[in-house]
This record gives C-alpha cells, sequence and structure tokens, in this order.
C-alpha cells in the first residue's frame, strides 16, 4: 500500500490540528477499487398470497423468467416487471417443476402431468400446451441426452422425439429431483436415499456412513464434478460417486432443513434452506437472509441468469439477488441521495423517517428522536471532512446549514445555555415521545426500578415565534455530540468569522454547564436525568458510579474544547481543578464499562466523540499520556465490532492502522439500502447464543458480517441477535458515510 504525500501549510492550522496531520501523514491507503455490491429486487407475482407461494424457478436463454407454485406457472418477460400467468383456469394449480432444456423448450412438472412451452412462441396461455400420455402428479422433470424425463409418486416417464412411455426405476416413489448430466450418470435425490444409475451399474445411497440424511430435497451438479445433495440435516457431497465431504448447518448456513441446492457462474454454490441460504466459496460461506435480501426465507428454489443474478422462489414470492461493480466513492454517493432524499428537515436537521408501507420509500414522514441533535452533529462533521477531502462547496454548505440548526437548538429555548433536543414543527401531533402526565401510582413504579428517575410532565414546549415545538431533557449523549460536530466543523470548515461565532457558542454553552455546577439544567431550573458531571455525584454518589469515568472524560472534553476555541483562561481553570482536586483525569482512566451488567454500546459511541477534543489539544506530557491510555482502554473494548468510525477514530488519535482492513470489509459489505428489516439471527443453526457482551440482550457468539446485521448506528450492539423494526423505517445512512468520509480525510480511503 502506497503511502499519501502532501504538503500542508502548517501555518494556516491550530496546533491541535497539528497532531491530527501527523496522523493523516502516516496512514496507510487502500486503494479504492472496484467490488462486487449486492443488493435486493423482490417480485410480488400477484395480490393473491396463494400466488406467491412457489416451488420451482427457471430461466431460458432469452432471460425470461418462469416461476411454478401453489397456483400455476408465471413468466416474467425480460426486461419487463409484469408476470403473466401461463396456465389455463382449467390446468391451474400446483407446479413442482421446470425445465429449460437444450433448445430452450420449457417442461413443467404439475399437478395433473407434463405441460411444454416451445421455443419461439408468443408468451401466452395458448402457447402452453398439455403433453398426452401422462396425466399424473410429477414433481421433477429433467433432460437426459435426446430424453426428457418426468416423475412423480406414480413412476417415471421418458419423452422421446414428442413419444411417451413409462419406465421402471427401482427407486423411492417420493422422487424430488433429477439430473442426467452428460457424463455423469442420472442422480435423482429421493425421500428414501440418493439413486445414482449409469448404463447397467444402479444403487440407491442410504447408509449412515454414505450420506447425511436419507430424505434429500435437491440435487446439483457442480463445475469441478462433484455431486451435491442436499435435506433434511445439511449437504453430502460425491465425486465419482464416492462422498467427500459433509457440511451440516453449523458449518456456515443458517437451517440443517436444506430445501435446494445450485452453484452459481462465479462457482460459489447457494444453498436454499427453510431459513434462508447459505452460499460456499470453497473457504468459507455467507449468508442470505430476511427481507432485505429475500422476500420469506423459506427457500425453495434457485436459478441464474447470465449477469450472475439469483432469481429465488421463496414462499411469498420471487427475489432476485444482483450484483454490480461499484467503488466506496459512488456508494457513498448513493447513500447520501437517500439521506438528502428523505432525511433531511427543517431547520436542518437530519433524522430517521418512517416507511408508510414496510420496505416502500415512495411514501414517508419524517419522524424525530430524542437524538436528533447529536445525530446532526454527526451528519455536520461528515460533511465536514467531506468538505476536508473534496473542497466541495455544497459540503461546505451542508455543514453551514447543520451547524445553524444545532445551534437554533439553543436559540429556541431563550436560555443562557440549555439547548433542545429536536425541534418539531408546531403542528405536529406524532411526536415519539409525547407530553404525559404521570400520576402517583404510574410514577412509583418508575422510580423504584430508577431512583435516578425525573419525573417530567412536559417535554415539549411551544417557541416563541410559534412555529416549532422544541424538546426538553437533554442528554449527557447530545451535549457529547453537539461538542464533537463544532470541533470538526470549527478545525475542517469554519472560516475566521465563523470560527469566532462557533467559538462564541461553544462557550455559552459549556459556561452554561459551569454555572450550573457541571450540569445542565432543564427548565425547572434542575439537572436533567443524564447530564450531570458535577463531582458531588460522580465521586460521591453510588448511584454515579458507572457513570465516574466517561463523564468526567466528557467533562474535561468539553473544557478543553471551550478554551482551544476561545481562549478563556475560565475554562482552563475549571479543566485543573476538575483534574487537581477531584481526579477527574484519574477517573478517566477507565472510561469505559465492562461488566456485561453496566456495559453499553452508547457509551462507546460517546466515548469516540469525547476523546478527539481532548486528546488532541492537550498538550501536557503526562496527561496526554493519561488519555491515550484511556483511549486504549476503550480501544480494547470495541476494536471487535467492525466499526470503521471506531477503527479510523483510534487511529487518528494514536497514529495506529489497527484492522483497517476490518474497516473496509465493513464499509464494502454494508448494505446500500438503509432500510430496518427486521434480521433475526436467533433462529440461526449456524450461530450459538449468548448474554455477552452486555447480558441485556440476546446476541450472537461470533460478530456476523455487515450484510447479516441490520442497519445499526454506532450507538447500538452489533452482536444482538435480533435487529431491526419490520422496514418500519429508514435510517440516515450517516452511521457509513461518517467513517467513509473521515477515512478519505485521514487518508485510509484512496480516492
Amino acid at each position: 500500500m502506497a503511502r499519501i504525500k502532501a504538503v500542508f501549510p502548517i501555518f494556516s492550522f491550530s496546533l491541535s490540528l497539528i497532531f491530527a496531520l501527523h496522523n493523516v501523514l502516516t496512514a496507510q491507503t487502500d486503494p479504492d477499487t472496484p467490488f462486487i455490491q449486492e443488493y435486493h429486487q423482490p417480485h410480488i407475482i400477484q395480490l393473491n398470497p396463494a400466488a406467491n407461494d412457489l416451488f420451482a424457478i427457471e430461466l431460458d436463454k432469452a432471460g425470461n423468467v418462469w416461476a411454478g407454485g401453489r397456483t400455476g406457472v408465471f413468466v416474467l418477460p425480460e426486461g419487463q416487471n409484469h408476470w403473466v400467468a401461463m396456465l389455463a383456469e382449467e390446468n391451474a394449480g400446483p407446479v413442482f417443476d421446470i425445465l429449460a432444456d437444450s433448445s430452450d423448450n420449457i417442461w413443467i412438472a404439475a399437478w395433473n402431468g407434463l405441460h411444454k412451452f416451445s421455443s419461439g412462441l408468443n408468451l401466452s396461455v395458448s402457447s402452453l400446451v398439455h403433453v398426452s400420455g401422462i396425466a399424473n402428479p410429477l414433481s421433477t422433470v429433467a433432460q437426459n441426452g435426446d430424453k426428457i424425463i418426468a416423475a412423480g409418486p406414480d413412476g417415471w416417464w421418458e419423452i422421446i422425439n414428442g413419444k411417451v412411455q413409462r419406465v421402471k426405476i427401482p427407486c423411492s416413489r417420493a422422487v424430488k429431483k433429477i439430473i442426467a448430466p452428460k457424463g455423469h450418470g442420472l442422480w435423482a435425490a429421493t425421500g428414501m436415499g440418493l439413486y445414482y444409475q449409469n448404463g447397467e451399474t444402479s444403487r440407491t445411497i442410504i447408509g449412515d456412513n454414505e450420506i447425511i440424511s436419507p430424505y434429500l430435497a435437491d440435487i446439483a451438479l457442480a463445475d469441478d464434478g462433484d455431486i451435491w445433495a442436499g435435506g433434511l440435516g445439511g449437504i453430502t457431497v460425491f465425486h465419482n460417486g464416492k462422498k467427500i465431504a459433509v457440511y451440516s448447518a453449523k458449518d456456515g448456513f443458517p437451517s440443517s432443513e436444506v430445501t435446494c441446492v445450485e452453484q452459481a457462474p462465479d462457482g460459489r454454490m447457494w444453498v436454499g434452506t427453510k431459513a434462508g441460504i447459505g452460499r460456499y466459496d470453497g473457504t468459507r460461506w455467507s449468508v442470505r437472509h430476511s427481507q432485505r435480501w429475500l422476500l420469506d426465507d423459506d427457500v425453495r428454489d434457485i436459478a441464474f441468469d447470465k449477469n450472475g443474478t439469483a432469481w429465488i422462489a421463496t414462499r411469498k414470492g420471487v427475489s432476485a439477488i444482483l450484483q454490480k461493480d461499484i467503488t466506496l466513492a459512488q456508494k457513498a454517493d448513493q447513500i447520501l441521495d437517500i439521506c438528502y432524499a428523505r432525511h433531511v428537515r427543517e431547520p436542518y436537521l437530519v433524522g430517521r423517517c418512517g416507511l408508510t408501507v414496510p420496505g416502500d420509500t415512495s411514501s414517508w414522514t419524517p419522524l424525530d428522536d430524542d437524538n436528533d441533535g447529536q445525530y446532526t452533529a454527526m451528519y455536520l462533521a461528515m460533511e465536514s471532512y467531506r468538505y476536508a477531502a473534496t473542497k466541495n462547496p455544497q459540503a461546505k454548505e451542508n455543514a453551514r446549514k447543520a451547524f445553524e440548526a444545532l445551534k437554533y437548538l439553543q436559540e429556541v429555548t431563550e436560555t443562557p445555555g440549555f439547548f433542545a433536543r429536536t425541534v418539531v414543527p408546531a403542528n405536529w401531533d406524532k411526536m415519539s415521545d409525547p407530553n404525559y402526565e404521570l400520576n402517583d401510582r404510574q410514577w412509583a413504579l418508575q422510580y423504584i426500578n430508577n431512583p435516578r428517575e425525573k419525573r417530567v410532565h412536559q417535554r415539549w414546549h411551544l417557541s416563541k415565534d410559534k412555529k416549532w415545538l422544541w424538546k426538553s431533557t437533554t442528554s449527557s449523549d447530545e451535549m457529547t455530540g453537539h461538542m464533537w460536530g463544532y470541533y470538526v466543523y470549527h478545525k475542517l470548515v469554519a472560516e475566521a468569522q465563523e470560527k469566532k461565532r462557533v467559538a462564541q457558542h461553544v462557550g455559552k454553552i459549556v459556561s452554561y454547564v459551569i454555572d450550573c455546577n457541571y450540569t445542565l439544567h432543564d427548565l425547572d431550573g434542575k439537572p436533567t436525568e443524564w447530564a450531570v458531571w458535577t463531582p458531588e455525584k460522580l465521586n460521591h454518589d453510588p448511584d454515579w458510579l458507572p457513570e465516574r469515568g466517561i463523564n468526567s472524560l466528557e467533562l474535561l472534553s468539553y473544557l478543553k474544547l471551550a478554551y482551544s476555541m476561545t481562549g478563556d483562561k475560565k475554562f482552563d481553570q475549571h479543566y485543573k481543578i476538575l483534574i487537581e482536586k477531584h481526579g477527574y483525569a484519574k477517573n478517566a482512566l477507565c472510561p469505559k464499562n465492562t461488566n456485561p451488567g453496566l456495559r453499553t454500546h452508547i457509551d462507546d459511541e460517546l466515548l469516540a466523540l469525547a476523546f478527539p477534543a481532548l486528546v488532541e489539544n492537550e498538550r501536557e506530557p503526562t496527561l496526554r499520556k493519561m488519555y491515550l491510555q484511556s483511549v486504549e482502554q476503550w480501544w480494547n473494548a470495541v476494536k471487535g465490532d467492525q466499526s470503521a468510525y471506531f477503527n479510523f477514530i483510534y487511529g487518528s488519535l494514536t497514529g495506529k492502522d489497527h484492522l483497517q482492513l476490518d474497516a473496509m470489509d465493513y464499509l464494502r459489505d454494508a448494505p446500500i439500502d438503509q432500510i430496518r428489516w427486521t434480521v433475526d439471527n436467533s433462529k440461526r443453526e449456524d450461530v450459538s447464543l449468548t448474554r455477552l457482551p452486555e447480558f441485556e440482550k440476546i446476541q450472537t457468539s461470533r460478530l456476523l458480517p455487515p450484510s447479516e446485521r441490520g442497519i445499526l448506528r454506532w450507538d447500538n450492539n452489533p452482536w444482538e441477535a435480533v435487529q431491526g423494526n419490520g422496514g418500519r423505517s429508514e435510517r440516515t445512512g450517516v452511521q457509513w458515510l461518517l467513517p467513509y468520509w473521515m477515512g478519505r480525510y485521514l487518508g485510509y480511503i484512496g480516492e
């Protein structure tokens, strides 16, 4: 990997930025080479649910997709999005298998025999004919040289030059799939073993030492000549008729109930199951499940087109998993488009949106969130990094508007320094956390469980101009997020006059915290529930022991930031008092709780926000060394989470390139779409469940790849086994964009 070569005019930067630039200059750069990005395209055949209950799928040479299921067979003409029913009403009924033969004729194994569509005809009901001589239910159809073979519970038939004749095959009547690849004999997956015939030789493979399970659902021929037989229990692989490998769910696919097997054009074996798809590349397995990738996890059949698109028949319709070559820069553009399209609302706050129909982004509504301020600040930082990396004037303008929106959150309160969590238009009546009053009994239920709980009847307040409702109860999360956003904006974007405005704003808020005895007072003149940094609580109240380390570090960061921006010695004096009299620097040596009963991933993110202003602005060697020890303690707790954001924060502070490859893997593997589909990994058989690293939620014992998890912000637990909300909302994409543009600016990612 090449090192970045750059010359920076040091005179134009503050001392704090020189520390950051040192890390930029020494970062190892990964080139932004194209990679394959997968994405899902759902296909609902009809509104009638029964029509989407599919059993088979096939593609012809023209690219038409044929799907068969409970109510018949349907075709999707190449390049179109409307499915055509191909069975007349009198024939409509279950279709169990579809074959496109070498001449591109389509054969359909159905409830009432065999149907044929001859190549070159129009795609219409009248073009599909019933093959005379077979009126029995057929489970499968295959080609064997110049013969078409069809089989079902009543026996086997051969069709040669249009003539139909019955044949006797000594195998189970529960025939599920037949293949007859040239030079490899005839194979049949049955409900009682794997039948093999080659010339005069035939046998059924059924013994315990020969096959993982005799109850088979499908077979496939791999390019290397291996036969993959799948069914209840997993996969058995044969070479020249001999077992050479066995794969069960614990090896890497989601369920032991295998339903289908197919090889993709790129050589990977795709294994469909009752709980999604496993793909094997010869070294490792990957999984595709949940509505991010499939209309339903009950997979029945898989076929591939010439472009490598996987067409998947499921219990609820057809899913297409497509591929495209893309760079990280192109991916960033697409995710940024999502953010701009649905996630920026007046007065330029950036937050999530709700989807009227799960997964459908054509109809949406903005949603408020307690952390709108924090995540707008992270958007502010993202646009600041984007501007610093590209000098894009739109990024600069977006950063300016985000700063003004955050500044307004303070102005709207009409207080000396308190600021709102968020604002919404005054005519909103469906806030996520509306005003409500607790009676004494209800309050007692909450108060007993959490003595730190604060009783607040009115959260929302009307602005003076009556245009907005603003929310109080602002937390330490908001404070920390705001301060980091201001720091990055001040450092990378703001020019001389703007720097003064940012410094004045930061000084105003931090002065308010000082005046309130190191807390953030709400309108009632009392601290909000979480915004407490005072020594009386952190050092002497046992109920605040879990926050001692992180809150001490947060307050030191605010004071250091305010002093570095304003030059006002008041902030430095309070900084030194907290260190020398109250031991805040020592408290900060262990900022991250790792006890599973106390650990939260919220703290992971808050520390990533608080560290930069503190570490990069501290010059005193002893304190700087202590703060870097604090960074290491935090890093040891988060380095397994595959967070590109945490990785790049750590690298920027320490100059170490730890887990850069891990960060790049995240950026490439994470989906482009930001819909919060429910991803339930608790049902997978290839992972075990645990209560670690946190006791609160059921988690997976190994961290799954980003494409197999939900869409999470970095204050969420990526190990959680069940994530998402059924596709009812969409994330902003900032959780991906922020580390990408940080990586670009810091020199980890090439242009």
